[in-house]
C-alpha cells in the first residue's frame, strides 16, 4: 500500500513575478451568445416600429403624392423634385433658422433653470424640498394642451393675471411674433424643467460625501468644490439631458399650434408647423415627407457634432 506524498506549496520569494493563471485557449476570444439572443426581440421591435415607417417616409419623399393619388392608390415617381422644390424655397430656410433659434433658447433656459433648481433641492430643508418637489411634479404632470390653455389665460389681453401683476392692462402678448414666442418658450420650459431638476438632484446625491470632505480639508470653497467635483461628475448627465432636450424642443408641435397655429402671420411657424401646413393642409404629402427627411438629417448632423464634442471632452478630462 503506497502512502501519498504530501505536497507543500512554498511562497514565492520577494521580488519574484507571480504569473496569473492562464485561461484555457478555448475561453479566450469566446463570446457568450446569450446577450445577443436577449437583444433580438427589442431589435425586431425597433425595426418594425421605427425602421419600416422611416423607409416608407423616405420612399414617399420621391413621389408626387396628393390626396387624389392617395385615394386612387396611384404612384407617381418624381425623383428629387420634392427636395429641389423644398430646398429652393426661401420660406423653408427662414423656418429652419427660426426653429434652430427657438430650440437653442428653450434648451438653454431649460438646462440653466433645471440645473439650478436641481442643485437647490439638495440644499433645501426637508419641508421646503417636499414643497418644491410637489410643485415640480404638478408642472410635469399637467397635460400639454391643459398647460397651453392655462398660459393663454394667464397672458390674456383682457383677463390675464400677468397684465394685472405687471400693471400693463390690455397689453396683447400675442400681437407680435417675439412676444408670442416668449409665451410658447415659457410653456415649454415650465414643463421641461422638472425632468432636468430631478435628474440633476439624483446625480448630485450619488456623489460620495467623502469627496467634498476632502475638498474642504484642502481649503476649497463651495464654488471650487462645484467646479472641480460636482460639475465633472455631472458632465455626462448634463450632456444626455441637453441631447434629449434638443430633440424634444426641435420637434415641438402641440404648444406652437395650440397657441397661435404658427401666427401671427407665420412669425412662430417652426419646422413641424411648416410640414403640417404643407402635408396636411395643402395635401402635398410627398413634399412634406421630403421636409421630414431633411428635418431628421438636420437634427442628426447637429447631434453627431454634439456627440463628437462630448466624447472629446470626456477623453480630455
Amino acid at each position: 500500500m503506497s502512502v501519498p506524498t504530501p505536497t507543500v506549496s512554498r511562497p514565492a520569494p520577494d521580488g519574484a513575478d507571480v504569473a496569473p493563471p492562464s485561461e484555457p485557449p478555448a475561453a479566450k476570444g469566446r463570446r457568450e451568445p446569450l446577450p445577443y439572443i436577449l437583444i433580438v426581440p427589442s431589435m425586431v421591435a425597433l425595426v418594425a416600429l421605427f425602421g419600416y415607417p422611416v423607409f416608407l417616409l423616405f420612399r414617399m419623399s420621391f413621389q408626387q403624392l396628393g390626396f387624389g393619388e392617395l385615394v386612387r392608390r396611384v404612384t407617381i415617381w418624381t425623383g428629387v423634385d420634392n427636395y429641389t422644390e423644398l430646398l429652393g424655397d426661401p420660406e423653408f430656410w427662414q423656418v429652419v433658422g427660426r426653429t434652430v433659434a427657438f430650440t437653442a433658447v428653450c434648451v438653454t433656459l431649460t438646462m440653466t433653470l433645471g440645473t439650478g433648481i436641481g442643485l437647490l433641492l439638495v440644499r433645501l430643508g426637508k419641508k421646503m424640498r417636499i414643497a418644491v418637489s410637489i410643485s415640480l411634479v404638478v408642472a410635469w404632470a399637467v397635460p400639454i394642451v391643459t398647460a397651453t390653455t392655462l398660459f393663454q389665460w394667464l397672458f390674456d389681453v383682457n383677463y390675464g393675471v400677468v397684465n394685472w401683476v405687471l400693471g400693463t392692462p390690455n397689453h396683447d402678448w400675442f400681437a407680435t411674433g417675439i412676444s408670442t414666442f416668449g409665451v410658447i418658450v415659457t410653456v415649454i420650459v415650465w414643463q421641461a424643467v422638472p425632468f432636468v431638476a430631478f435628474t440633476v438632484q439624483a446625480g448630485v446625491l450619488s456623489i460620495p460625501e467623502e469627496y467634498y470632505e476632502a475638498a474642504r480639508m484642502d481649503g476649497a470653497g463651495p464654488v471650487r468644490a462645484f467646479r472641480t467635483i460636482t460639475l465633472p461628475i455631472l458632465r455626462s448627465i448634463l450632456a444626455v439631458l441637453a441631447f434629449l432636450s434638443t430633440i424634444w424642443d426641435f420637434k415641438v408641435f402641440t404648444q406652437v399650434w395650440a397657441i397661435r397655429q404658427g401666427g401671427p402671420d407665420g412669425a412662430t411657424t417652426t419646422l413641424p408647423i411648416y410640414l403640417y401646413d404643407v402635408g396636411i393642409a395643402s395635401s402635398r404629402y410627398g413634399l412634406a415627407a421630403a421636409g421630414a427627411v431633411v428635418m431628421v438629417l438636420i437634427l442628426a448632423v447637429g447631434m453627431v457634432f454634439y456627440l463628437r464634442h462630448m466624447l472629446k471632452t470626456e477623453l480630455d478630462s
